[in-house]
């Protein structure tokens, strides 16, 4: 059995995988993937990618483009999710902020630099007319962090997948103000060089299962329940997730890599832009 260590969100999103795992879809192929959750989201998982700590990661489009340019040794080999993420803005329940104008000049928390939520709080503010030079963040590594910090007011607002935090909007610790959606397709399935290399044939394996497996996902019998309870959702929310959301089984576009850059150097993000196959392999 060839062992592969694989990383993502403990999030909706990646059920495909866990049915795959759970199923014996890889070990069918000799494969052992061997899945970390990793709430801390999509910069600890660039680090993780960086010191070869995974092989694999289901990983944000725009933290990983951003660290590629910046050095790390990886490379998109698929888009995973082809629609948009949903970020919703977050405040805390009793905060005296009631809409996304009052943000202007506040405190943003973010699970750590390089992060989804780090660079969609500069999305967000581009989109607001906000001067993104004065930004400012509280690093919080986690939901949980982010709970402590928008109950305590050491940060103003969080912004993290909108289904994600729709629980913890039910139950009145945060307040959604509206929702920021990335202007591109929000996951990609990255993998380190040194695996590119070295398991092309594996790669070639695991690419193939998981989208068999996501290109039939929402055919499942009654998965809305599945995924309702597995991730204690309401099931209409569910529903209307799963209405939005695209599987993608082939590689990201070169023009989609393009935007991404253009809009991370234009908010000073990135130092430079890298030519698409500095960033993207594709399986021949």
């Amino acid at each position: 059995m060839k062992k592969v260590k694989i990383v993502g969100v403990p999030e909706h999103f990646n059920m495909p995988w866990h049915l795959a795992i759970e199923e014996g879809a890889f070990e069918e192929r000799g494969i052992d993937l061997e899945w970390t959750d990793i709430p801390e989201g999509t910069g600890k998982m660039c680090q993780m990618l960086q010191n070869e700590d995974t092989d694999l990661a289901i990983i944000l489009t725009e933290g990983l483009v951003k660290s590629i340019t910046e050095g790390n040794p990886s490379k998109i080999v698929q888009e995973y999710i082809a629609s948009p993420l949903r970020w919703g803005i977050h405040v805390g329940a009793k905060s005296s902020y009631t809409s996304i104008d009052d943000l202007v000049g506040s405190k943003a928390a973010i699970s750590r630099f390089g992060s989804g939520s780090h660079l969609m709080a500069y999305v967000n503010a581009q989109n607001e007319g906000w001067d993104t030079e004065k930004l400012q963040f509280e690093v919080i590594n986690n939901l949980n962090g982010a709970i402590e910090a928008l109950t305590e007011g050491t940060a103003d607002y969080f912004m993290w997948e909108h289904f994600t935090t729709k629980p913890l909007v039910d139950k009145q610790i945060f307040r959604r103000l509206g929702d920021c959606p990335t202007p591109w397709p929000c996951f990609v399935i990255a993998a380190t060089d040194r695996f590119i290399e070295e398991n092309t044939s594996t790669l070639k394996h695991i690419l193939e299962i998981i989208n068999i497996y996501t290109a039939d996902f929402k055919r499942i019998p009654s998965i809305d329940r599945t995924l309702a309870n597995r991730y204690e959702q309401q099931l209409e929310d569910i529903q209307e997730w799963l209405s939005l959301t695209r599987w993608s089984q082939s590689q990201i576009s070169e023009e989609t890599i393009k935007g991404v850059q253009e809009t991370l150097l234009q908010l000073q993000l990135i130092q430079e832009q890298k030519p698409f196959h500095d960033i993207t392999f594709t399986k021949s």
